[in-house]
């Protein structure tokens, strides 16, 4: 199978309880042949894998790896979320059942130990009234705390440990311990014989009940795809042999014409063929402002056609469609990791080894240095090192809040491709833009015709968009329209040939025809006289003059002026504040360039750079040390975007220069790159905190769970304290996460 025929699976993951089980999974699914990539999102419990391996080869791997997974086989985004949300709600509710079946035993054996006083084993009265709750006990250990067992020895076979090791090891010693207790009072010193069946019962339930808040704050986070599988319209009004009727969404075929009426949502991509309209496209694009749609304009599934009713050609549908492709960009992101979140998993990997060591080093230390009863003690010390030290909240400190940062980023019509460059735009000291449809419109218009030949303006203007009429740059659209606007039809071309980064030549009606800027005039031996003094004049008016010659002789300068997009002043302002490089690059003449420069506020730029240049300039930045931006929106932008530390197309340009890019802005304002850097920051500044948190919690509570506190203070924590501690931590991280929901990005 070719590389162009690989494929993107996602498997649904069971059995997965910290983060020391992604690299696992993540392992084991890259040593399948064909799988070109594996990566897992904890907070999802989903791995997106890439390449050419067979469903039933992946799941056997995760199978082996001692998981359960199961293959999304659903036909859209819609069946696959409602299927996964289906499965989620009911895991949330067997949660809160096995949470309440442990508790309904653990927190009136808590209360008897602190009512009574000591739930120790000295007469046969008690050992019988013990073995009942021992008996009781197991059944809690079976009924409600059975999937940490059983993940306990999947890992325990494939020759690993996870959360479910450390939670098994520690209630089944504490368990074990007990009944030791209740049939074998003899073998324990009698100051020892204390059971600890409430411990056991209070850890599974309080972590199950940690389990189900998770899992009810990581649905939050979701929201963001919510939303824009929501903007999906479910049907489509199609006139199909001169009738129309609604039909599925499903159903829509390319070149169906399809009717949208006022108020109601554009189904699939399309062309205008019929009517006038605006539509709404602000959940794609972020801008308010409804646009102005009449025929040959195109339209996006899931806009809002706010006032006439038109009719349109599809052009794109099912997964095709522009929305489609957003959903399908933004959960790709969202599943992705950035370089940190890599390094938590690597720490995880070796964190629970770790932890298992510390627990036994501390029993021992009990056993060999403690007071009476040491056994009791090294029981208590060992199972709550365990249980505190569980890296759930470990795993859940990284996808969490790049599934929300990336969510917040989509809202304000930011895409962003992966976690990496979510990390890295928070870091980039040097923002490069492109001029012609960045900073400026990039639908410039004919401003002078300043003829220097005997040649009249109907002909200079029909020979130029003869010439020009196969491109699909700006400046070159603007001459087409200037002479479609004034009635001007196009003569006959033959012989054209473009001349990267000076301009055309061809042959039209037996002349040789030369259109581009001074270094093709000077190349071709076109003498220029004193006409460049008037180019440079018009140059300074933020005007590109560009030569026109017919038969080696200057005929003409034909300006072409392309205004300055009304917020890119406020939004360049913006980058220089928060201590951002901002450099313009273009290809027009050094001084259209400086004065638009001037214009924006930007002091350093390059002008009259080749296409293939623009990919030199970023490297000579980044050999000077910056971290680089670059944002554009043309085919000649693609290296560049590529090369830079991160991309940024603007969406209303090319899809070359799109899917080069890191980060698609789907509006064209530049206040979106400021947006996505803002988002960046934020989005790193919570990973940061859910990793200091994590961190610092398991660190810093095993300490204290081993006994470090006793000598001093005679405190030894309780493994019920522990488990407590251990279930809400990860809440603390998912809650953390969601609080970027409330981010807004300021534009000053």
């Amino acid at each position: 199978m070719k590389p162009s025929e690989q494929k993107t699976q996602e498997i649904f993951i069971d059995g997965a309880g910290c983060a020391s089980c992604v690299g696992k999974i993540e392992s084991a699914l890259k040593q399948v042949s064909g799988v070109t990539s594996a990566e897992m999102n904890f907070a999802q419990r989903v791995v997106t894998v890439a390449g050419n391996a067979s469903g039933d080869a992946l799941i056997s791997a995760v199978e082996n790896a001692g998981y359960h997974g199961k293959l999304n086989t659903a036909e859209n985004e819609d069946n696959s979320l409602a299927e996964k949300e289906a499965a989620d709600w009911a895991y949330y509710k067997k949660l809160l059942r096995d949470m309440t079946i442990a508790l309904a035993l653990g927190i009136p054996l808590m209360i008897y130990g602190l009512v009574v006083g000591e739930m120790s084993v000295n007469t046969s009265g008690e050992r019988i009234g013990w073995l009942l709750v021992g008996i009781a006990t197991l059944a809690v250990m079976i009924f409600s705390g059975k999937h940490f067992y059983i993940g306990a020895w999947s890992s325990l076979k494939n020759h690993s440990a996870n959360m479910d090791t450390l939670i098994a090891l520690g209630t089944g010693t504490a368990w074990l311990y007990s009944m030791i207790v209740v049939f074998l009072p003899h073998l324990v010193p009698e100051m020892a014989r204390h059971v600890y069946f409430e411990a056991t019962a209070m850890i599974i339930g309080l972590i199950n009940l940690g389990l189900a808040l998770e899992l009810k704050a990581r649905g939050r986070t979701s929201e963001a795809i919510k939303r824009l599988i929501g903007l999906q319209a479910k049907t489509a009004r199609v006139i199909r042999d001169g009738k129309e009727r609604d039909i599925p969404i499903e159903n829509v075929q390319i070149d169906d014409h399809v009717r949208v009426r006022p108020g109601e949502k554009i189904p699939v991509d399309g062309l205008v063929i019929e009517g006038h309209t605006a539509i709404d496209e602000s959940m794609l694009t972020g801008e308010p402002m409804p646009v102005e749609k009449s025929e040959g304009d195109s339209v996006s599934a899931g806009t809002i056609n706010k006032s006439g009713s038109i009719i349109f050609a599809a052009t794109r549908v099912g997964k095709d469609t522009a929305l489609a492709q957003i959903i399908n960009m933004v959960k790709r992101a969202q599943n992705s990791k950035p370089p940190i979140g890599r390094l938590a998993d690597v720490i995880s990997g070796y964190f629970v080894p770790v932890i298992m060591i510390i627990a036994v080093s501390s029993a021992l230390a009990w056993l060999n240095f403690g007071p009476d009863p040491a056994i009791a003690f090294a029981i208590v010390s060992a199972t709550s090192v365990l249980i505190i030290a569980c890296p759930c909240a470990l795993g859940l400190a990284t996808p969490m809040s790049v599934m929300v940062g990336v969510g917040k980023a989509a809202e304000a019509g930011v895409l962003i491709r992966n976690g990496e460059a979510l990390q890295t735009a928070s870091k980039i000291t040097a923002m490069v833009l492109d001029k012609t449809g960045t900073i400026t419109l990039g639908s410039p218009k004919v401003t002078d015709i300043v003829i220097t030949s005997d040649m009249d303006e109907t002909t200079i203007l029909k020979y130029a968009a003869t010439l020009e009429a196969g491109s699909e740059h700006p400046l070159a659209l603007a001459i087409v329209e200037s002479a479609k606007e004034k009635g001007v039809e196009n003569g006959t071309l033959t012989n054209f040939s473009a001349i990267a980064g000076h301009g055309v030549e061809a042959n039209i009606e037996g002349k040789r025809v030369l259109f581009g800027n001074e270094k093709l005039m000077k190349e071709q031996k076109i003498a220029l006289g004193d006409h460049v003094e008037t180019a440079q004049l018009l140059a300074a008016e933020a005007k590109t003059p560009m030569y026109f010659a017919v038969d080696n002789q200057l005929a003409a300068i034909i300006a072409v002026a392309d205004p300055i997009k009304s917020d890119s002043i406020a939004a360049i302002q913006r980058l220089q504040h928060n201590g951002i490089r901002v450099v313009m690059l273009t290809g027009d003449n050094r001084a259209t360039a400086k004065a638009v420069a001037e214009k924006v506020g930007i002091s350093d730029f390059f002008a009259e750079v080749l296409p293939e240049d623009k990919s030199k300039k970023i490297q000579e930045l980044q050999m000077a040390g910056e971290i680089v931006g670059m944002t554009g929106d043309g085919i000649n932008d693609a290296p560049a975007l590529a090369l830079a530390n991160v991309g940024f197309a603007i969406g209303t340009g090319t899809d070359v220069a799109i899917e080069s890019a890191d980060i698609t802005l789907m509006r064209g304002s530049l206040h979106g790159i400021a947006d996505a850097i803002a988002v960046s920051k934020a989005t790193l500044r919570n990973i940061k905190q859910n990793l200091f948190g994590a961190f610092i919690y398991n660190v810093a509570g095993v300490p204290f769970a081993a006994g470090v506190l006793y000598p001093v203070f005679g405190v030894l924590l309780s493994p019920v304290i522990a488990g407590a501690a251990m279930a809400f931590s990860s809440l603390t991280v998912v809650s953390n996460a969601n609080r970027l929901r409330l981010f807004k990005a300021q534009e000053h």
